[in-house]
């Protein structure tokens, strides 16, 4: 198994050798009732989130696929993420972003090609530069702040398997 580094990367991912069958594997995850986990199964993929009482909006979760290697055997790959709402929500924002640039951009260039002023253009597209270092800077900082429960995730999950 590779270690989850110390510098979590946008969606870090792993991959475990198990000795152990597929069925075992999901089914010590789908029986597993430890708070403040909420642990979801949809055939060979589990989720697993945090409760409400420990939820913020930056509470990552982890998503589990296990897959059959041999007789015995599988193999678990492991993705770390954001809420898939946040997620969705972001990229809006950083879509709308971009959006604007490239509408203010065509705006300018047709200004500035019949001769008539574009600095409101211009200047609203470093505004729009601006706006996506800010973006950028929160993805950051909500990164930092789910680090902790992204580690919390990593040790029930780790506990879960030794446990077979």
């Amino acid at each position: 198994m590779k270690p989850v580094p110390n510098d979590i990367v946008l969606r870090p991912s792993f991959q475990l050798e198990l000795p152990s069958s597929k069925e075992e594997v999901l089914s010590a995850f789908a029986e597993n009732k430890r708070k403040p986990f909420l642990i979801k199964r949809l055939d060979e993929h589990i989720f697993i989130k945090f409760n409400s009482e420990k939820i913020h909006f930056w509470s990552p979760q982890l998503h589990l696929e296990i897959q059959e290697k041999d007789e015995g055997n599988s193999k678990l790959y492991g993705v770390f993420g954001p809420n898939p709402t946040l997620w969705t929500f972001f990229m809006f924002l950083h879509f709308g972003v971009a959006t604007c640039f490239i509408i203010l951009g065509i705006w300018a260039y047709s200004s500035a090609s019949l001769d008539r002023p574009y600095g409101l253009q211009l200047g609203l597209m470093v505004f729009m530069v601006l706006l996506w270092f800010v973006l950028y800077g929160f993805g950051r900082a909500g990164k930092h702040k789910g680090k902790p429960q992204m580690l919390e995730l990593h040790t029930f999950m780790m506990e879960t398997v030794l446990a077979i």
